[in-house]
């Protein structure tokens, strides 16, 4: 007797859970993080050849822009050819830590335990995927009349990439689309998305109030759902989705929508973190992902992607220098946000178009949602730390869950605010 075709995927997805249950995590000791510097193109250039040559050497930052620090963590093995590299290339260079994984150890990050109850749910340490979606599904069936949940899409290894539509009348209402976690180990993006989630469903401050009864609301806290599993099952630092290329793993998901997709900013090498896949949309997170706000492009109005680290917000575009034609009105927007942010912790925001403020990026979600959707407010948070926080970096202590995603919330209310006076939401 043969066994059911859903049977056997079940076994199939059985085994695929024990396999990467029993794989070998990723560790770094006695790792070397340098910091180096390129001061001229030819330099640079060394530095974009090294970049995805080797899973011996990662790098924590891109390789784009002349004069810009960037972090590369390096096996013990290979700090001999990197040293000798620099030293024939004349890059300079700063070795910032002699045990990557110590400095990682040191900070205190506290993970969820698998099964916890949906009521224990917070913001005072981190979770797991299942964690996170049993959660809000427990939170649809809480506000039947407010929380609906939504597919954004599917992933490689089949998951659903799970989020919520936030309507408290079900009215038709100007939309707000807030995608997060779309690179898999910038935990603290999913924490602030699910953190914003609650405040719409259950503040009582007047300002919140407001943008939970007056905006119909589509959160995707975990945007790449196989990446995010990844870090915490094997590699804390996984970036890419989990789509095989050969010896090599994933793409870069914010390098992948199909808008001057590869054309400044990312890498053609499977190997890289900022590898753009082989086409537009190869990722099925970003294709399936795209579908789904193309089908509801006519309700958003404002876009918002949760990144970390560096303290930015950021705007079209990543693929040029050329800015948006109502660039007046971002520079207004943006303005008010940053201030905003900054009163409730004294926290520094910076930033302005991607391209300029950061470094050039094409193919990013925002830049896709602004060029090809008709969404005219498209806005990039890069969350705490600062850039000069190595050592924390993508490992942002669960004590400032809260308190990053306060500041933030201060920020989207007086956005919303300013789009509103502009008259995006008409």
């Amino acid at each position: 007797m043969s066994l059911n075709k859903s049977l056997i995927f079940a076994l199939l997805g059985l085994l695929a859970t024990l396999a990467v249950g029993q794989a070998e995590r990723v560790r770094y000791d006695n790792y070397r993080l340098y910091k180096a510097n390129a001061a001229n193109e030819a330099q640079l250039a060394v530095l974009k050849d090294l970049e995805g040559s080797t899973d011996s050497i990662l790098f924590l930052d891109g390789v784009h822009i002349v004069g810009t620090d960037v972090q590369m963590v390096v096996a013990p093995h290979k700090v001999p050819d990197l040293l000798d590299l620099m030293g024939k290339a004349e890059i300079k260079y700063e070795l910032q830590s002699k045990d990557f994984q110590k400095s990682m150890d040191e900070v205190d990050e506290k993970v969820a335990i698998k099964g916890r109850a949906s009521t224990d749910y917070n913001w005072v340490q981190y979770y797991e995927l299942d964690d996170t979606y049993t959660w809000m599904q427990s939170l649809a069936k809480k506000y039947p009349n407010a929380v609906t949940l939504i597919e954004g899409g599917k992933t490689y290894q089949g998951r659903s990439i799970l989020g919520l539509k936030i309507s408290k009348s079900g009215a038709e209402k100007p939309g707000i689309f807030l995608e997060a976690g779309i690179h898999a180990r910038e935990w603290i993006a999913p924490a602030a998305a699910t953190y914003i989630i609650n405040q719409l469903l259950t503040s009582e401050v007047d300002s919140v109030k407001n943008l939970a009864e007056n905006y119909n609301w589509y959160v995707i806290p975990h945007a790449n759902p196989d990446g995010f599993v990844y870090t915490h099952t094997n590699d804390r630092l996984w970036r890419k989705t989990r789509t095989p290329y050969g010896s090599c793993y994933g793409a870069d998901p914010n390098r992948n929508w199909g808008f001057h997709w590869n054309e400044v900013g990312a890498s053609s090498s499977a190997c890289s973190d900022t590898y753009a896949g082989p086409k537009a949309f190869s990722e099925i997170e970003t294709q399936s992902l795209s579908e789904y706000i193309a089908s509801i492009k006519d309700k958003i109005q404002l876009y918002i992607s949760l990144h970390a680290y560096s303290q930015y917000l950021l705007y079209p575009y990543g693929h040029t220098k050329s800015l948006p034609d109502n660039v007046k009105d971002f520079q207004q927007v943006f303005n008010a946000a940053v201030s905003a942010v900054s009163k409730r912790y004294n926290t520094k925001y910076t930033g302005g178009n991607i391209y300029d403020a950061i470094y050039p990026a094409a193919g990013a979600s925002v830049d896709w949602a602004y060029g090809t959707q008709g969404v005219r407010m498209s806005f990039c948070y890069e969350l705490r730390p600062s850039s000069t926080s190595y050592a924390t970096g993508f490992r942002l202590p669960a004590a400032q869950i809260i308190p990053a995603s306060e500041e933030l919330l201060d920020s989207i209310v007086a956005m919303v605010s300013e789009v509103k006076t502009l008259g995006y939401f008409d």
